[in-house]
């Protein structure tokens, strides 16, 4: 027995030392030389490492070996190495298969035993409908909850109601307490972070979510509990009273408070019981439940700006898995009190999903980000720590909602705002900053203004992602090369503000993102040069911390976001924010919702219907079908302005022109990347190719000709009316169209129009005549503008003009002239046409 362990001790020391070579033929080596050459691939692995050579030349021990050989065996050995790897790879799979397989085998056992109850719900009810009810005491049951009855106030009280809101919370997350149904675009799989689902048919909001985080039980229960780490919402959470119950764990009273996503209703707040325990089959749970009484809870004067919600029966029930990382499963059910909201809002409140988006996915996408993080699979920019990244995004969320709901134990008061019942102006005096930083002492305060609106057929990721992506379409560089400078203390001051350019330029540096690319933190680079020649050398560009969340399509998400504040170029960990931004939430749409809106406390825009663009005809004839079936969602725009003392009123003014003109622009944005619009001939009027183009571009040409004798374009006899509007669009000289109103603005503009103006058809329609002639040329567009409404038309010398990006256009000559829509006295005047002959940049 002893010779034969021996002899194949001697085999398996003798395979370990023979290896194939090129020919495939076995090559013995000694011991010796195997260990040289793992001293070798141990220091050199790469193979064309030329240090791996030097090595092999100094080893004498490898000196009657074949290169060729040695190179094979360096292969083999790779190979060995990968499919180790490989091997530990597919084990760690196999671990998170196995554990997602009991996951799912629970579940369904889970799902069995509510079709049982479902199915003897349905027999009971059968059974009663062919029943006669004679007891009359059966249509008086009260349904109050058991618990309401226990005495909050001792000990004892707390500790049976601790038990029962334990029993409850383990009965929806394993049991069929609540009516779960998958939630809508979240599918399990291996890719997925969890299984989600949502509550049907109960009282409340209610969502369901379980996964597998490798993570450990106490870490996972440790994140959980600290709740403005992971939930955007809260604003607060302290506990006041904490005691050991008799089993070990320990029971909390927590009160919490949350934000307002919009301006159009009050935040909530929570008086909770939180009990923290291990079960006997070594699971650790955390649940947590409302104590009743609305009046409940500590500092009743800082919860006067709150209405109470209910938290029922909720939690975290967290179970350690045989090869490492933990099961956890998470059950949020809440009631948000809906009828304090206005109607349009009331989908926000009384939807599962929007609960499940906000704090289940959310709290389980945040433990999983933590879990990759631990383990070194993430990678950030620019050399930051996630948890200093992280801290920015918070901290950005954070005064953004800060500055949307405007809560006065933190400072923030009201004030008008030239009458303007649209736009919110609030202000905040520099000794409630602390918060934002210590550094900006200098200042008076911060300035906000804000609004809520309405829009309609516009997709949230959509208008994010444009607004995003094209920051000159909405943006004032100037507004924020100031928000940028007042943060260096003596630096700059309104109204003073240098006249700066901005080149158009836009750089976007990504910092890093969550897992699923949900949301982004970057810095944005805006570069601009100074008009001033004795600046005309320093450097003017403006630097931007942003967060973007919500800009996948496909992604089921709560809202698109995008929050951004002036930084430092230094960007430091501890660099002031004063976030700025826009928050978009889709909602359900309800016949009379829009109505609703406009009315909520007078503060609401819809812009779909302030467009002064005119109606569709389905819209003019009185016909709200069009928009009744549309899909909604709620734009919240808070823009914040630091200020000194004696700068307040001019800041206050400068805040609700910019806030107006962002509206503006957002305004146009949204009709022109709606897939349908509210009314069919808005959107198309932005586009070349629709037929409105078509029959505006008949009647540039057809009132030219009629004016001044000649063709603007050579049109064949077999011309087609689409040829007319492309040789107009192509045509070399400048040529726009403006309407007729007291103020009049650009309406179409052929694409040398565009180049000249350096603008886009989207944003062509807020340009105003007067901006682009400068003084010479605006007085000579005066003395001709009686000539040009008396005879038709008029011929402007050559002049000067200015495009949206300040550059000088110089220009031979300058024709303008009536368009008439055709008609049968030919005074139906539509707009007038400028065209610019031979024009230049200076």
């Amino acid at each position: 027995m002893e010779m034969a362990v021996a002899n194949h001790h001697e085999r398996s020391s003798d395979s370990m030392n023979r290896h194939l070579d090129s020919s495939g033929k076995y090559v013995r080596y000694t011991a010796e030389q195997v260990e040289a050459l793992e001293r070798v691939y141990a220091e050199c692995p790469k193979p064309s490492s030329l240090r791996r050579q030097q090595l092999i030349r100094e080893c004498s021990i490898l000196a009657n070996i074949e290169p060729k050989q040695i190179k094979v065996w360096f292969q083999n050995r790779r190979c060995r190495d990968k499919q180790r790897k490989e091997a530990s790879r597919l084990q760690s799979v196999n671990r998170k298969l196995s554990a997602m397989n009991k996951l799912l085998m629970e579940e369904n056992d889970r799902l069995q035993k509510q079709v049982s109850q479902l199915v003897c719900e349905n027999g009971y009810m059968k059974q009663q409908l062919t029943t006669v009810v004679t007891d009359a005491s059966c249509d008086s049951v009260v349904t109050t909850p058991q618990h309401s009855l226990r005495d909050a106030n001792s000990p004892a009280g707390l500790l049976s109601i601790a038990e029962e809101t334990l029993a409850e919370f383990l009965s929806k997350a394993t049991g069929t307490a609540v009516d779960w149904v998958q939630m809508p675009g979240m599918k399990p799989g291996p890719d997925s972070v969890g299984i989600f689902a949502i509550s049907q048919r109960c009282s409340g909001v209610a969502a369901r979510a379980c996964g597998l985080v490798s993570l450990e039980p106490m870490k996972i229960a440790e994140i959980l509990k600290d709740r403005p780490s992971w939930f955007r919402d809260c604003r607060s959470l302290e506990v006041f009273t904490m005691f050991p119950a008799g089993n070990g764990g320990t029971i909390e009273l927590v009160y919490m408070q949350t934000y307002a996503p919009t301006t159009l209703a009050p935040a909530r707040d929570f008086w909770t019981l939180r009990y923290t325990t291990s079960l006997d089959n070594g699971s650790f749970v955390v649940c947590e439940r409302s104590l009743s009484g609305s009046g409940a809870g500590p500092n009743a004067a800082s919860a006067s700006q709150f209405v109470r919600a209910e938290m029922l029966s909720s939690g975290y029930l967290i179970r350690p898995c045989d090869g490492g990382g933990s099961i956890i499963h998470i059950v949020d059910h809440l009631n948000l009190e809906a009828w304090s909201v206005p109607d349009v809002l009331r989908p926000l409140y009384e939807s599962s999903k929007v609960v499940a988006q906000k704090m289940t996915i959310s709290a389980l996408r945040y433990i999983r980000q933590l879990a990759q993080e631990s383990n070194g699979e993430v990678v950030y920019g620019l050399g930051r720590q996630p948890a200093v990244l992280r801290t920015f995004s918070q901290r950005l969320s954070r005064g953004f909602n800060d500055a949307v709901n405007g809560f006065g134990d933190d400072g923030w008061s009201t004030m008008p705002c030239d009458g303007a019942e649209d736009i919110i102006v609030a202000i905040n005096s520099t000794k409630h900053l602390n918060n934002i930083s210590n550094s900006l002492s200098f200042l008076g305060g911060v300035l906000c203004a804000k609004a809520s609106m309405l829009l309609q057929n516009v997709p949230p990721a959509v208008l994010i992602r444009f607004l995003r992506e094209h920051r000159s379409e909405w943006a004032d560089f100037n507004v924020d090369a100031y928000s940028a400078a007042t943060l260096k203390a003596g630096t700059f001051a309104y109204p003073g503000m240098r006249p700066t350019r901005f080149t158009g330029s836009q750089i976007i540096m990504p910092l890093g993102h969550t897992i699923e690319h949900e949301e982004m933190l970057e810095v944005v680079r805006l570069e601009g040069h100074s008009l001033a020649q004795e600046d005309a050398f320093m450097s003017r560009d403006v630097h931007l911390l942003q967060i973007c969340t919500g800009i996948d399509e496909n992604a089921v998400g709560a809202c698109s976001e995008l929050i951004f504040a002036p930084i430092n170029e230094m960007f430091p960990d501890d660099a002031p924010l004063v976030p700025s931004g826009f928050r978009v939430i889709p909602v359900d749409a309800k016949t009379g919702d829009a109505q609703d809106l406009l009315t909520a406390n007078h503060r609401t825009l819809d812009l779909t219907s302030s467009l002064e663009v005119g109606p569709s005809p389905e819209n003019a004839s009185g016909n709200p079908s069009s928009s009744s079936s549309s899909s909604r969602c709620i734009l919240t725009i808070a823009f914040q302005f630091p200020f000194e003392n004696n700068l307040q009123d001019n800041v206050a003014g400068m805040a609700c022109q910019y806030v107006r003109s962002v509206i503006s622009s957002v305004q146009r944005v949204a009709m022109a990347i709606s897939p349908s619009g509210i009314s069919p001939s808005l959107g198309s009027k932005l586009s070349p190719g629709s037929p409105e183009a078509v029959t505006l571009a008949q009647w540039i040409s057809q009132s030219y000709t009629h004016h001044l004798g000649s063709e603007l374009l050579t049109i064949d006899s077999l011309g087609s009316n689409d040829s007319v509007l492309k040789l107009l669009w192509d045509h070399q000289d400048a040529i726009l169209c403006c309407s007729l109103k007291p103020q009049p603005v650009f309406m179409f503009a052929n694409q040398a129009g565009l180049d000249m103006l350096e603008t886009t058809l989207v944003a062509l329609q807020d340009i105003t005549l007067e901006k682009i002639f400068d003084e010479s040329g605006r007085k000579a567009l005066c003395s001709d503008f009686a000539k040009l409404m008396q005879q038709g038309f008029a011929c402007l010398p050559s002049g000067i003009c200015v495009s949206t990006m300040g550059r000088h256009v110089s220009y031979e000559q300058a024709v303008a002239w009536k368009v008439f829509a055709p008609s049968e006295d030919n005074n139906n005047l539509h707009c007038l046409a400028f065209s610019f002959v031979n024009w230049s940049f200076v």
